[in-house]
């Protein structure tokens, strides 16, 4: 009995391995024929589109520099966006992991229609992981004659659970690459990187749970390379047409209009259309008067796409260049990562910085501000060893400020990734310390050195690390404690503070499990 069960065993091992090779092969082919005709950023002008008058005179003045402004806000980050696309009068080429097609997604799915119906040549590229249940109205943009969309990586399986699932068994491996990457650039004039995606929790407007997130608004040199970059992917092997996969139907695009359009309508909308009319940030960052962070030293990093079909690694990529310059550091490192799974050589890297005396200070999620649970359950074992060697430890409360949201949510997770280097050198992009991050998706973001940014960056980490956000962590006699200071009198957990029992006994969980290289 034994025998024929093991002999049973190999055969649907032997059929499982078939079945995958022959669902690899079978869509390389289709993806060979699938892909669509090479395209390229288009070349500015002095003055031809408001971007182009805005933003010139700033640069000619400034040739070889960066103007930056962090976008910490996340109002500011939508209407940022919202008022670039308005004033857009050449091309939008945007990159994104999530976009969710909700009411903020809608909104400026809405601004990106009114620039095509100006003329604007929009590429939209997503990964595909989170787009499965929105192909209607992406598909719907797409059959406009001015839009194009690509999914990168995707399934073949559009519609169904079931044949989905099948798919990404059979390909798991190639599948579990992901477009992590983050990109709006406006005009070749303008370029938003950082961690923040398109959807209701990025923009302050879901009605539970939003994110804690920053991005930066750069013009100069660096837009060139995000432009490089964005080419790059949209042109590689991994880049799908939508069209090549799902048939939007006819008067698709009519219907969405429709449905926008009533969203735009709404009462909800109106605090986003003050925010993008009144904002004096804003404002002034389409007059070409805001406040720039101008410096010689920035530059946009990038994983190639090559990173996602599993290519070998170079000196170039996201992980080793950002090693590379933290490792330079030599009074204090400030880090912000959501996601935060430093592995035992993380830890050990982060031991011989601090063997150096730099102060090295971490801020990440709570378990209960967590959005990832299993993220949580990689990074839980890793707490002790760090503090044990003097790294200070900061874990963001699940709840965020009193009227920080429009609509009433009263939830807080983590979203920012940066750091900030002896006050003077900085990043902000979509990397997390993370398995995930430095050897399966792709990431990219914008370093600098500048000292009043870094300034920005550094009061940024000082806020969310302060009291009122959230919780030190320390060890006293070996055990793990949360300091909550902001209470009256102040608080002390010997446990995840504000989790249930079920969520923490589920991370703790997933700790054990051999599943750290996947998180």
């Amino acid at each position: 009995m034994k025998k024929k069960t093991l002999k049973w065993i190999g055969i649907a091992l032997v059929a499982f391995v078939a079945a995958s090779l022959l669902s690899l092969y079978a869509y390389g082919r289709f993806a060979e024929s699938a892909r669509g005709p090479a395209s390229h950023a288009l070349d500015v002008q002095p003055a031809g589109t408001p971007l182009d008058r805005a933003i010139s005179p700033l640069t000619s003045a400034r040739p070889d520099e960066a103007g930056i402004v962090i976008l910490a806000d996340n109002l500011d980050a939508f209407a940022v966006r919202a008022a670039t696309a308005r004033a857009a009068g050449r091309s939008l080429d945007l990159q994104y992991y999530i976009w969710h097609a909700d009411f903020t997604g809608n909104l400026i799915y809405h601004e990106l229609l009114a620039a095509a119906d100006r003329g604007v040549r929009v590429r939209l590229l997503l990964d595909d992981m989170n787009v499965h249940g929105s192909n209607s109205v992406l598909a719907a943009l797409d059959s406009h004659p001015q839009i194009e969309v690509r999914l990168f990586n995707p399934t073949r399986a559009r519609e169904g659970t079931i044949a989905r699932g099948v798919e990404l068994l059979l390909r798991f491996f190639s599948l579990n690459r992901r477009m992590h990457n983050k990109t709006w650039i406006a005009d070749g004039r303008v370029a938003i990187v950082g961690g923040r995606n398109i959807g209701d929790e990025y923009f302050d407007a879901a009605a539970d749970i939003n994110f804690m997130d920053t991005d930066a608004a750069v013009i100069g040199p660096p837009v060139k390379q995000a432009e490089a970059i964005f080419d790059a992917y949209w042109n590689s092997a991994s880049a799908i047409p939508l069209s090549a996969l799902v048939d939007p139907g006819p008067g698709a695009l009519d219907r969405v209009r429709a449905s926008i359009d009533a969203g735009l309508g709404s009462p909800r909308a109106l605090p986003y259309l003050q925010r993008l009319e009144r904002s004096p940030r804003v404002r002034d960052l389409m007059q070409g008067r805001a406040r720039m962070h101008w410096t010689a030293d920035a530059a946009i990093v990038s994983d190639p796409p090559e990173k996602a079909e599993g290519a070998t690694p170079q000196p170039d990529w996201m992980t080793p260049v950002l090693v590379e310059h933290i490792s330079s550091v030599r009074r204090d490192l400030k880090l912000i990562s959501p996601y935060f799974v430093p592995g035992t050589e993380g830890v050990n890297w982060f031991d011989g910085i601090r063997r150096r005396g730099v102060d090295v200070g971490i801020l990440t999620n709570s378990l209960a501000a967590n959005d990832v649970m299993a993220v949580h359950g990689g990074y839980a074992g890793y707490r002790i060893p760090l503090l044990e060697r003097g790294i200070s430890l900061y874990e963001l409360k699940p709840h965020g400020s009193p009227g920080a949201s429009l609509f009433g949510s009263s939830g807080a997770s983590l979203h920012t990734k940066a750091y900030v280097l002896d006050g003077r050198r900085g990043f902000i992009g979509s990397f997390n310390l993370d398995p995930r991050s430095m050897n399966l998706n792709t990431e990219m973001g914008l370093l600098f050195e500048n000292a009043d940014a870094a300034a920005e960056l550094d009061a940024l980490y000082a806020r969310k690390t302060g009291a009122a956000i959230s919780y030190r962590v320390e060890l006293v006699d070996g055990a793990l404690r949360w300091h909550d200071d902001a209470a009256q009198p102040p608080k002390a957990w010997d446990r995840e503070p504000e989790a249930s029992l079920w969520r923490r006994g589920a991370a703790r969980f997933i700790g054990w499990l051999p599943v750290e290289s996947q998180l």
